[in-house]
């Protein structure tokens, strides 16, 4: 018999590139990549359809999934890097200096509502700088990945508009932009001094945010266990195959102890956010095969 083919989402980052790249190979395992360019924008595909066996999968978008009884299990690995997320927070400043105290009643855009670097900005705000989430008037330009999740009442949806062209119309007092931010000298950080603000909170932490790991069908997990722990290992030759710099902090964490904390922490934001109804343990993201890897 040949390998198990796994229908798979991934993006291309160093760490997966070895494996998409056919450079790690297994006579266990093969594997059909979606060709999307962008993993996030087949993340409804993973959760509404059940598209793949093995996807990459935000964080907020997995803890959802597990809330309305998706059949996915949590794996223990990173994939795309860790990053803070204390600059993405951006504001327009040829309107004047947006501090942080004055959050309460601006508009601040977001792509979409569970979006987990905005829940990761807006625990921080939260938590950290004392803002109430309730007072700003959120902007969403797209559903969340969850069909059951709608926007929470008081949300402006900005269909098929552009979020930074919006911000530096003043249309939008402030925005959390993600990905892609431009290299515009307008735009400039809510939070002061962020990347000092990150590195301390980081320590004190003792860890850096992470959005993307990999889930599995829970089917799979079941009827193939053999398979499921062969992914990944290979996930972790293919990691091992990119260059880091020696001393360098690992910002794509593997196994359930190294990711635990940011765990945690994702799921206490989230559940502040009122993003899922409860708390859940780190352990119970995992099943027997996933949670021992």
């Amino acid at each position: 018999m040949g390998p198990t083919t796994l229908r798979t989402l991934l993006g291309d980052y160093p760490n997966t590139l070895a494996l998409k790249r056919g450079e790690i190979a297994s006579p266990l395992v093969g594997f059909e990549f979606d060709p999307v360019k962008t993993a996030n924008r087949a993340f409804k595909r993973v959760v509404r359809e059940g598209a793949f066996d093995v996807a990459e999968l935000a964080l907020v978008t997995f803890l959802q999934a597990k809330a309305y009884g998706k059949p996915l299990v949590l794996m223990p690995a990173v994939v795309g890097a860790g990053r803070y997320q204390h600059h993405c927070l951006v504001h327009n400043v040829e309107r004047g200096r947006l501090r942080v105290a004055e959050l309460a009643g601006k508009r601040i855009g977001i792509r979409a509502y569970a979006q987990t670097t905005v829940a990761w900005v807006r625990g921080i705000l939260a938590d950290d700088y004392g803002v109430d989430l309730n007072g700003i008037r959120w902007v969403t330009f797209e559903d969340g990945h969850l069909a059951e999740f709608p926007d929470p009442p008081g949300v402006t949806r900005a269909e098929g508009r552009n979020m930074v062209e919006m911000l530096l119309a003043g249309e939008l007092d402030a925005a959390i932009i993600g990905t892609d931010l431009p290299d515009d000298p307008r735009l400039a950080p809510v939070l002061p001094d962020p990347h000092a603000a990150a590195a301390a909170w980081g320590a004190r932490h003792a860890m850096v945010p992470i959005n993307h790991m990999v889930a599995v069908d829970r089917k799979l997990c079941e009827t193939r266990p053999d398979v499921v722990r062969e992914v990944y290992r290979l996930l972790q030759e293919s990691k091992a195959a990119a260059r880091r710099d020696a001393g360098a902090p690992d910002l794509t964490p593997f196994g359930v102890e190294p990711n635990r904390h940011a765990l945690e922490l994702i799921i206490h934001y989230a559940y502040d956010q009122k993003l899922i109804p409860r708390r859940y343990a780190v352990d119970e993201l995992f099943d027997d095969v996933t949670r021992v890897l």
